[in-house]
């Protein structure tokens, strides 16, 4: 079976190192899922999301000439879950699944949040600088 970029394969969790997880797929050939295409948001330990053993399906991104195949499972299951999501934001809201959405802040929220977090460490790093500073400079002349 040969490997298309683009195509949607079920393969077979192998190994997982710290930068991503090796994935058998039908024919033996062996491809890598990049820690960066486990999931949609950010994951700092791949073992909390995948095992040895997992069957997954697969998008490969790329098929390089020495062999190495690129694997994503978040593109896989992202274009899987694009299709019928027009059906499935009408009934969202009535499961609860607006909340999610207003929990999380705004762009805005984020950044004043960071400005007023930015500000008191400054203040706090200034007091802390200028008492130092004062018994120094007192006995040069």
């Amino acid at each position: 079976m040969s490997i298309e970029v683009g195509s949607k394969l079920q393969g077979k969790i192998t190994g997982i190192t710290h930068f991503g997880a090796f994935v058998e797929l039908p024919g033996g050939s062996t491809g890598l899922v990049h820690i960066s295409e486990v999931a949609d948001n950010y994951v700092k330990d791949i073992n909390e999301i995948l095992t040895v053993g997992d069957e997954v399906t697969v998008k490969v991104l790329n098929v390089e000439d020495d062999g190495k195949i690129g694997l994503s499972i978040r593109k896989a299951n992202e274009s899987a879950a694009q299709k019928p999501s027009a059906d499935r934001k009408s009934s969202k809201p009535s499961q609860g699944g607006g909340r999610n959405r207003r929990k999380e802040p705004s762009f805005e929220d984020k950044m004043n949040r960071f400005l007023k977090d930015s500000e008191e460490r400054l203040s706090t790093l200034k007091r802390q600088t200028e008492s130092k500073r004062g018994g120094r400079g007192a006995k040069r002349g």
